[in-house]
C-alpha cells in the first residue's frame, strides 16, 4: 500500500535486492525501440514453429489446481514497489496448465533487461523450495490504484496461451480476451497461439498508462502486439497487432473474446439452480459498418452452435453483461452483477469479413462456452504480413450509440395458444426516454420459418422503459432465426434483436 511505503523503505529494498542481483545476472541489455517485437516475429515466421519448453523439475511437474495456486508471489517483490510508481508487477509461477516457459523483459531509457527467475520471489505454502534454476514465468499482472488511492489493485493478467483479462473500476474478473484464434469451431480441432515472451516498459510517475509488447508464436503464424493500457472507470488497451502467417489461414479469429454462459431468463429449461442467471456474459452486441445495433441473446445449446454475421468495416462489437443487479444473479460469491463486458472497437478499415459467435453446450459455470471475434472474409496469406489496430474496453456498458434504446432482458415462455412460445423483451433508455406520450412505435418482427403472431409494444410503468412481446409458432421447424425491430416513422429507436430459437 502506499501508505506503508514510508514505514518500510529499509525492509523493500532489501526484499528488492532479489530482483537487483538477477538482473545483474546473465546475457547483457539489449537496445528496444516500437518495431523490436515486429522485427523478431517477422523474422520468426520464416522458421519452423518450435513449442517453447514445458519440462519442470520435480513435484512442480505434477501440481494440482490447489498446489498451483498456494504458489503465491510475494507482494514485496513486486517489480517498482519501492519506487512508488503507479503500477506494480507481479509474475506468475509456472505449473498446472501453464508450464510453457515465458520469458519477460523490463523496458527502460531504451533497453530492455531480462526479468530473471528467483525462488525468493514466492512463497511455496507447505511445498520444498525448488532448486534455484532459470526457470522462467507462466506470466504476468498489473496491480495500480483503481479503486483506491492507497490500494494497489488487481487491474491486468496475462496467463495461459494467449489470454488475458482485465477489469474497471468496481468490477471483479469475468470474460477473457486472447491475441488470436485459430480454428476455433473448426472440426479438425483448434490451435492456441503462445505469447511466449512480453516486455513491460517501466511506467513513468504520475502517468496512469502502461505499455506492454507481446511475441506471439502459434504452427501457423507469429505475431507482435502492443498494448496501452489506461486503468479506471473503463479500462481501455490501444492494441496494435501485426500477423505474420507461416500458412494460409482461413480460420483465423482477430480480437477473440471467451467467456461462460450456462443460462439466462430465456434459457432456463431443465436448469436445477436457484439462481436466476448464471453467465459472465448475457448477449453479444454488434454496431455494423451499416450503422445498424444489433442484439444477440447468448445461449446454452444442446450442440455446438456457429453464427455469422456478416459486416464492412464493422464499428464495434463485444460480450456484455448487461444486468447489473444483484437481484438478477442473487449470489453473494460470484457476483455476477460486477463482471466487465468487453467491447472492441475498430480503428481504420478491416474490410470485409463476419463476426463470428461459437456456442459451445456445457453442464456448469466452470467452463468458458462461448467464443467471439471478427474472421476476415479472404485468408491470411503465408509470407503475409497483416496489422490490425482497435481498442478493448472493459467496461459496465458499450460506448456509443446513445441515442439507441437498449435490449436488457430477453425472456421466454410458452404461449397461451398451444404449439407457441411467447417472447417478453424489456427494452429502456435512449430515444425511448424521450417518446412522445402519444407516441406508437410499432414492433417488427420476422422469422425465416414459422408463424409469428401478436406482435405487441407497450410502455412498462415499473422500468420507465417499454416491453415488446410475439409469439413464435414454429411447426415442424426445429430451428428458427428471429429478428424483431422497433421503429417509429420508419426510424429504429432500440437495438435490433437476432435470436436462433431451437426446439
Amino acid at each position: 500500500m502506499l501508505a506503508a511505503l514510508s514505514l518500510s523503505t529499509v525492509f523493500l529494498a532489501e526484499d528488492t535486492a532479489h530482483f537487483s542481483e538477477a538482473h545483474a545476472a546473465g546475457p547483457d541489455e539489449t537496445r528496444f525501440d516500437p518495431g523490436t517485437v515486429r522485427e523478431q516475429a517477422r523474422a520468426m515466421a520464416q522458421q519452423a514453429f518450435k513449442a517453447p519448453p514445458e519440462s519442470l523439475p520435480g513435484p512442480l511437474a505434477e501440481l494440482t489446481y490447489d498446489q498451483y495456486r498456494d504458489i503465491r508471489y510475494r507482494p514485496a517483490q513486486a517489480l517498482w514497489r519501492a519506487e512508488g510508481l503507479p503500477f506494480q508487477m507481479q509474475l506468475f509461477h509456472r505449473g498446472f496448465l501453464y508450464k510453457p516457459r515465458i520469458d519477460m523483459f523490463e523496458v527502460s531509457g531504451g533497453m530492455a533487461r531480462p526479468i530473471r527467475y528467483n525462488t525468493e520471489m514466492f512463497d511455496f505454502q507447505n511445498m520444498p523450495r525448488p532448486a534455484q534454476e532459470d526457470m522462467g514465468f507462466a506470466g504476468f499482472r498489473l496491480h495500480g490504484p483503481i479503486n483506491r488511492s492507497d490500494y494497489y489493485d488487481e487491474i491486468v493478467a496475462f496467463l495461459g496461451a494467449s489470454y488475458f483479462r482485465a477489469v474497471a473500476r468496481g468490477q471483479i474478473y469475468g470474460l477473457s480476451a486472447r491475441g488470436l484464434a485459430v480454428g476455433t469451431g473448426d472440426p479438425k480441432g483448434e490451435e492456441f497461439p503462445v505469447f511466449r515472451a512480453f516486455w513491460i516498459e517501466r511506467p513513468r510517475e504520475g502517468v496512469n498508462y502502461v505499455t506492454v509488447h507481446a511475441l506471439l508464436d502459434s504452427p501457423s503464424c507469429t505475431a507482435a502486439f502492443r498494448f496501452g493500457i489506461r486503468p479506471g472507470r473503463s479500462t481501455v488497451f490501444d492494441v496494435e497487432a501485426t500477423i505474420f502467417p507461416r500458412a494460409d489461414m482461413a480460420t483465423v479469429g482477430i480480437a477473440p473474446l471467451t467467456s461462460m454462459f450456462w443460462f439466462s431468463p430465456l434459457n432456463r429449461s431443465g436448469r436445477d439452480d436457484w439462481r436466476p442467471a448464471v453467465h459472465d456474459s448475457d448477449g453479444l452486441l454488434m454496431f455494423t459498418g451499416r450503422g445498424e445495433r444489433l442484439w444477440r441473446p447468448l445461449n446454452n445449446p444442446r450442440d455446438l452452435q456457429m453464427s455469422a454475421f456478416g459486416d464492412v468495416n464493422p464499428r464495434g462489437f463485444g460480450l456484455m453483461q448487461r444486468r447489473r443487479d444483484f437481484a438478477s444473479y442473487e449470489d453473494l460469491e460470484a457476483r455476477y452483477e460486477k463482471r466487465p463486458s468487453l467491447w472492441i472497437e475498430p480503428i481504420g478499415d478491416w474490410g470485409e469479413g463476419a463476426v463470428q459467435l461459437v456456442e459451445i453446450p456445457t453442464t456448469g459455470e466452470i467452463h468458458d462456452n462461448i467464443v467471439a471475434f471478427w474472421r476476415p472474409k479472404e485468408p491470411l496469406r503465408a509470407k503475409g504480413e497483416y496489422r490490425y489496430t482497435f481498442r478493448l474496453h472493459w467496461t459496465d456498458e458499450a460506448p456509443g450509440s446513445p441515442e439507441m434504446g437498449r435490449l436488457m432482458s430477453t425472456r421466454s415462455g410458452a404461449s397461451w395458444t398451444q404449439g407457441g412460445r411467447l417472447f417478453v423483451i424489456d427494452a429502456q433508455g435512449g430515444a425511448l426516454d424521450n417518446l412522445a406520450p402519444d407516441a406508437k412505435p410499432e414492433l417488427i418482427v420476422t422469422a425465416n420459418r414459422g408463424e409469428i403472431r401478436n406482435p405487441v409494444a407497450q410502455r412498462n410503468p415499473e422500468s420507465g422503459g417499454w416491453r415488446l412481446s410475439f409469439d413464435l409458432f414454429p411447426g415442424d421447424a426445429r430451428e428458427v432465426e428471429l429478428r424483431a425491430d422497433l421503429k417509429l416513422a420508419g426510424e429504429a429507436v432500440a437495438e435490433t434483436l437476432l435470436y436462433r430459437w431451437t426446439a
